[in-house]
């Protein structure tokens, strides 16, 4: 599970893969895990919990305090971040 393999205070790297155009881009974010949360989307869905479709979120705090919650989906891979201690190993 990856809420126990990168617990709060971890610190990370996220690459997700977007696909545009028919090409795919590579978007990589550093910093430190702040929690995970599982949150609800604004659109309804049949047989989902309160009739929500829920996803996996991420908060971290980047290197120049910027707070990012980034949802995490099947292209997401997470790493730890080069050269820097992390919480978990």
């Amino acid at each position: 599970m990856l809420e126990m393999k990168y617990p709060p205070g971890s610190n990370i790297r996220i690459t997700q893969y977007l696909e545009l155009r028919g090409s795919v881009i590579e978007k990589q974010t550093e910093g430190t895990v702040e929690s995970w949360e599982d949150l609800p989307t604004g659109s309804w869905f049949a047989h989902g919990k309160n009739d929500r479709y829920w996803l996996k979120r991420l908060r971290i705090r980047k290197p120049d305090g910027e707070i990012a919650l980034i949802v995490i989906d099947a292209t997401t891979h997470i790493t730890n971040s080069p050269g820097t201690p992390t919480a978990a190993s």
